[in-house]
């Protein structure tokens, strides 16, 4: 059993100006992809020595693990203690060898959604490639077959329905980015909005 939440685990826990909720809102743009295994697949491209590219088959039998996170988005809620399973972005790496001069990850998405995150963040220990939630396979509405998961910053980066992760050597803002949305995306400093970005970014 998982021992309470106290009100000082929440003050270490949830950002400034999150509310906490169980339940795990629905937020997407445009219609939930049709997903059909036998064409789906998951590409590893750019600033790479030799491109990867993976069957539905191939990418579920990659070594699983277990990640515990909380998940905070930029519409002001947070559910803790989220459960996810699949595959660490560090093993995934374990099979691409990087170019020096890679320092952006683009996200490619069914439905032509993209974000973008600094090599480094793309890099950390708890970020995956998600198929599971709590015990049971992603609804497709929260980015079955899989989801990016980067309990570090704002859900719009943890991207659904991933098919693709580019290597730049420069920044390319995605889908939410260039629609108002930080380029960061720091849920203790509250990076919400491009407005309050620093002007030299």
């Amino acid at each position: 059993m998982s021992k309470p939440v106290t009100s000082e685990d929440l003050a270490a826990r949830v950002p400034p100006g999150q509310t906490l909720t169980d339940k795990f809102p629905v937020l997407t743009y445009g219609p939930t992809p049709r997903f059909d295994p036998k064409t789906w697949d998951f590409k590893v491209v750019g600033l790479v020595e030799k491109p990867l590219r993976f069957s539905y088959e191939e990418f579920r039998a990659l070594p699983q693990s277990r990640e515990v996170a909380d998940f905070h988005c930029v519409t002001t809620w947070s559910r803790l203690d989220n459960a996810w399973e699949g595959v660490r972005v560090a093993d995934l790496m374990k099979l691409v060898k990087l170019s020096p001069e890679a320092r952006n990850v683009i996200v490619h998405c069914d439905g032509d959604y993209t974000t973008n995150l600094p090599l480094n963040e793309f890099l950390d220990d708890n970020v995956m490639l998600a198929h599971r939630h709590d015990g049971r396979d992603l609804e497709p509405d929260h980015g079955f077959p899989l989801r990016l998961i980067v309990p570090k910053l704002y859900g719009w980066k943890s991207a659904k329905w991933v098919r693709a992760i580019e290597f730049t050597d420069i920044d390319r803002r995605g889908f939410w980015e260039v629609r108002g949305y930080h380029n960061h995306a720091d849920p203790w400093t509250e990076e919400r909005y491009s407005f309050q970005e620093d002007p030299e970014d």
